[in-house]
């Protein structure tokens, strides 16, 4: 809607400290009229015949205070004026920065210099806000254009399939259809991890009450499989760690923490050990391996999307798409905790999840307190770990 041009602030503010100046030389006069006139005889000899009377002090003094508030009056604009502009110049750079912002060029900044007052605090508000949203719109372009690559490798080496089979009719069909299905199911992952990064950075979704401890077993049960292939001692214990959030969620986000412990990991005999914990008015989930050290400079970028550790050893069975902690972070983030990542010194990673507990715990967490979590589900305890080849696995 477009709307009409009214008058600047310049201007309004002029206008204020003119009408402002006269008031006061009105006020002023109305003082002296008040309490200096009244004493002066109203005669036509004035006092004793020669002072002058209050008739000829009115009409002397009348147009010299109309000369005086006119002058006032026009003092008050042209300084206004040139006050004004010069409080404003602060704004006016802002303005324009903002404009060069909304061209789409994000690399401006006010750099205000002058002492701290209200527009200088203004001015770095803006810059940080530039300087945010420079780096939003950076890691973006970043996720779009890796996210374009992921998804058309695996097309693109379906199509190079089904050229090779259009090639050679007489080729081996059960072999095609293996591959195009580890390709398909690739390309499924990957869409359904991007579709889950997107769900829980909006952060929209149903909150209900939830413990950590819980989470992490059934979480270490479904990739019991994996450590027990892989000869790795998959250890969870600790006490119950309530918190508020999606369940589904906060399963993907301990899930994907486990798998990444077990896959990027010795190539036998490595450990995974899960702890939760209550720290004040937080619940602490605490995820270690072992294996190689971690470059200390490549941890913070561990978390960005697509980044891959590729010093870290994986193996060939799980060739993942650098999705797994990004969208660990994001669930976090949603859920208004923190993610800690430490590579431990005598190898692996200690990764710290602490996500805010509940203001008023339930009765039952705080009864819960020490008691192991298979316990606390009326269950049977899951084999947590395969232990090294030619020893029966740990109940």
């Amino acid at each position: 809607m477009r709307r009409r041009r009214g008058p600047g602030a310049r201007l309004g503010l002029a206008l204020s400290y003119a009408g402002f100046l006269a008031v006061a030389g009105a006020l002023l006069l109305a003082v002296v009229w008040g309490f200096l006139l009244r004493y002066v005889p109203d005669n036509s000899q004035g006092l004793l015949g020669v002072s002058p009377n209050r008739y000829l002090l009115v009409h002397t003094f009348a147009p010299a205070a109309a000369w005086a508030m006119a002058f006032l009056l026009v003092f008050g604009l042209v300084g206004g004026w040139l006050l004004a502009g010069r409080m404003l110049a602060p704004l006016t750079r802002i303005t324009a920065a903002a404009r060069t912002a909304g061209t789409g060029s994000l690399s401006h900044r006010i750099r205000m210099e002058g002492r701290q007052d209200e527009f200088r605090e203004l001015a770095d508000a803006f810059d940080g806000m530039l300087g945010r949203l420079e780096a939003h719109v950076a890691e973006q372009r970043r996720f779009a254009a890796n996210a374009s690559h992921e998804l058309r490798t695996p097309l693109a080496v379906s199509r190079t399939l089904l050229d090779v089979a259009l090639r050679d009719p007489e080729g081996d069909r059960e072999q095609l259809l293996t591959r195009l299905r580890t390709v398909n199911t690739r390309a499924i992952d990957l869409t359904e991890a991007l579709l889950l990064l997107g769900h829980s950075d909006r952060g929209t979704f149903a909150r209900e009450e939830a413990d950590l401890s819980l989470v992490a077993e059934e979480a270490a049960e479904t990739l019991l499989g994996a450590a027990e292939r892989r000869g790795i001692v998959l250890d969870v214990t600790g006490g119950p760690a309530p918190v508020s959030g999606s369940p589904e969620l906060l399963l993907r986000m301990v899930t994907n923490l486990v798998q990444n412990a077990v896959v990027h990991n010795l190539p036998a005999g490595g450990t995974v050990t899960v702890r939760t914990a209550v720290d004040g008015g937080t619940s602490v989930l605490r995820v270690e391996n072992t294996g190689p050290a971690v470059p200390a400079g490549l941890v913070p970028t561990l978390t960005e999307p697509f980044q891959r550790a590729t010093e870290r050893v994986r193996t060939d069975e799980h060739v993942g798409a650098g999705l797994g902690l990004a969208i660990v972070h994001s669930i976090v983030r949603a859920h208004g905790g923190t993610l800690g990542l430490v590579s431990r010194p005598e190898g692996g990673l200690r990764v710290t999840v602490a996500l805010p507990a509940p203001q008023d715990l339930p009765e039952r967490h705080r009864h819960a307190a020490g008691i192991p979590a298979h316990k606390r589900m009326n269950t049977p305890r899951p084999r947590m770990a395969q232990s090294r080849p030619g020893r029966g696995p740990r109940v």
